[in-house]
């Protein structure tokens, strides 16, 4: 499977002149994709090809005076943002056919240079390189300082440049795992867990384990509203609102970190002590349009899943999600008898067929874990045997909002 490995950059001034100028020509060449697709769709013409629109949008264009300047960045930069145009219209129009999974897609809108997250791609006939110092050779931007936390397992495809709203720069690299030496990295384990999320409680496993939520928006609250209000009074437009901007981005995006930091360690932690996991499959959509919804997009449970998805399959672990409709809260894990549904505030009640006292979180994961088959009978069979580990592509990255880090 493709893991992306994310690593923070450090560029020089200079450096820094060069991004803004490759950010620059690729936002403009994906802009006059968008522009000549959009024309031959009000003219009621073919759509041009992607060759037709490489020629006319950076070969010949490079010859007037009018985008010239696009000779200045490296044309694997201009390339991959026209494949990242035709990739855009593809998942559009698959999205209204129906095909493509999700909330639909709208069609492709103009990059403003505005946009807080700027990024570009570089392949392997780029021609960049990892110099024997430890920096990242760009062509036309030259060797930029990385902050390596750790060491590429093998050697990438490609690497993705970004710049976050906070002003960080970051080198997204894809790798292609081997699955023989990640199978080798997991103990072999016969555990079997189920997990309960929730707020009060971030996570109850079926063995009785509480994970406290830490709550990291609801602890940064006092810090954010300052920063915000203090962005609020800069006049628009102005440096110091710039200066204000970048200081709220940046408290959002420690808060961001710290989250996924905390997920990354507590799934790969699950992962790493047992063989498989049941979870529910919570409607955070639904649930973030209630007054919960702060408390929901601050324990980030989606988040967390995705995790321990992508990881189930790198490390050859089983994740089992039950339906969201399945009463976890109001069936006796003892007896399994169904009591109905109770309030949020009752936090331990007593089953009235078989009197087991339970507490409703413990209850609800062991219910999970039953649910999911992994609980074994007195015998030791399973209830259902055989388990259908989770499906993942890629994994995302770390130091940006789209996508976690590999484990």
């Amino acid at each position: 499977m493709q893991l992306r490995y994310s690593f923070r950059l450090y560029p020089d001034s200079d450096q820094r002149t060069a991004l803004a100028r490759a950010f620059g020509c690729a936002r403009v060449v994906f802009n006059d994709a968008v522009r000549a697709r959009e024309h031959a769709r009000r003219a009621g013409e073919a759509f041009p090809t992607a060759g037709e629109l490489s020629r006319k949008l950076i070969t010949e264009a490079k010859q007037t005076e009018k985008r010239s300047w696009l000779g200045e960045v490296s044309a694997v930069v201009l390339q991959q943002s026209l494949r990242d145009a035709e990739a855009a219209y593809k998942n559009f129009f698959a999205s209204l056919k129906g095909e493509r999974c999700g909330a639909t897609m709208g069609p492709p809108r103009f990059k403003s240079r505005k946009d807080n997250r700027q990024s570009i791609r570089f392949t392997a006939n780029a021609r960049w390189s990892i110099t024997d110092s430890g920096r990242l050779n760009l062509p036309k931007i030259g060797p930029v300082r990385v902050k390596w936390s750790r060491a590429l397992p093998a050697q990438p495809s490609s690497v993705t440049v970004i710049k976050d709203a906070a002003g960080r720069y970051f080198a997204s690299f894809v790798i292609d795992t081997d699955p023989a030496a990640d199978a080798t990295r997991m103990p072999e384990s016969d555990q079997t867990i189920g997990i309960d999320l929730g707020l009060t409680h971030f996570a109850v496993l079926s063995d009785g384990t509480k994970i406290d939520s830490p709550r990291f928006l609801r602890r940064a609250e006092k810090k954010l509203k300052k920063a915000q209000r203090e962005l609020s009074r800069k006049q628009k437009g102005s440096k110091n609102r710039e200066k204000a901007r970048i200081k709220v981005a940046r408290a959002h995006a420690t808060v961001a970190d710290a989250r996924r930091e905390f997920h990354h360690q507590l799934s790969t932690e699950l992962i790493r002590d047992n063989q498989a996991i049941g979870v529910e499959d919570l409607a955070v959509k639904g649930l973030a349009r209630t007054r919960l919804a702060k408390s929901v997009h601050d324990a980030g449970w989606a988040q967390f899943v995705h995790m321990l998805e992508y990881k189930a399959v790198r490390y050859g672990r089983s994740l089992v999600k039950i339906g969201r409709f399945t009463p976890t809260s109001q069936v006796c894990s003892a007896c399994g008898a169904k009591d109905g549904p109770k309030p949020l505030h009752i936090r331990e009640w007593t089953c009235a067929a078989c009197g087991t006292l339970h507490d409703r979180d413990h209850n609800a994961a062991k219910n999970v874990k039953t649910a999911a088959g992994l609980a074994v009978t007195a015998c030791g069979a399973q209830l259902r045997p055989g388990l259908v580990p989770a499906q993942r592509d890629e994994a995302g990255s770390h130091g940006f909002s789209t996508e976690p880090r590999a484990a």
